[in-house]
């Protein structure tokens, strides 16, 4: 075994289950961080092994077998309960920090070394990106430790929920209500919020959410 193939297949159950590694880690009642690229080498630069004891939590959280894990380590996934195989890697952050400077180009797509990498089913998008769910203001419909994927070219339309960018740098996941030739009405996912309406010109990108852990 080598270290990466272990945490590769972390990611990769983790996937498999809706869930980013960070919410796996929390479904498994371990401290969110654990499994966070941080942890994965020491403060001297050497790889690291996540512990039998918080693999052992995972693999219990999830229902999974060790020789089905075994497998993801091994690189030949077996999936249990007929679940879609894991078939590609996408950038991932935390929508809190999807906000920041450097994560988009102008086209809005993922760019810079901030990101990191989740294994997900597949997305025909090229330039499709993950985001981490924080907090409660999106609940009901969206939970902290969710994963929404976003695709940048798929089409949008009418209902669809869609995370925006602003041209001030706020990122948010709404519901499309309306779409202008010169604006744009959003609702909030959670009735608590208002709802938003924005020029397009203060718009920076608006991409569809095509999958999300529920």
């Amino acid at each position: 075994m080598r270290h990466e193939d272990v945490w590769r297949a972390i990611d990769a159950l983790a996937a498999e289950h809706g869930l980013s590694p960070s919410g796996l880690a929390r479904r498994a009642g371990l401290d969110a961080t654990a499994f966070n690229p941080s942890k994965r080498t020491g403060p001297d630069g050497r790889a690291r092994w996540p512990s039998t004891e918080s693999v052992a939590k995972v693999l219990t959280a999830t229902g999974t077998a060790i020789d089905a894990f075994a497998a993801l380590v091994s690189g030949q996934p077996a999936l249990p309960r007929g679940r879609a195989q894991v078939a590609r890697r996408i950038p991932l952050i935390g929508l809190a920090q999807a906000g920041g400077e450097g994560f988009f180009d102008d086209g809005g797509y993922p760019v810079g070394g901030g990101w990191d990498e989740i294994s997900v089913p597949d997305v025909p998008d090229p330039h499709a990106y993950g985001l981490e769910i924080s907090g409660d203001s999106m609940e009901p419909v969206f939970r902290d430790g969710d994963l929404v994927i976003v695709s940048p070219s798929a089409p949008v339309r009418r209902g669809d929920r869609v995370v925006v960018r602003t041209r001030r740098g706020e990122v948010m996941a709404k519901q499309l209500m309306r779409q202008s030739a010169r604006r744009v009405e959003l609702a909030s996912l959670n009735p608590a919020h208002p709802n938003y309406s924005f020029g397009l010109d203060e718009l920076a990108f608006m991409h569809r959410i095509v999958w999300a852990s529920q």
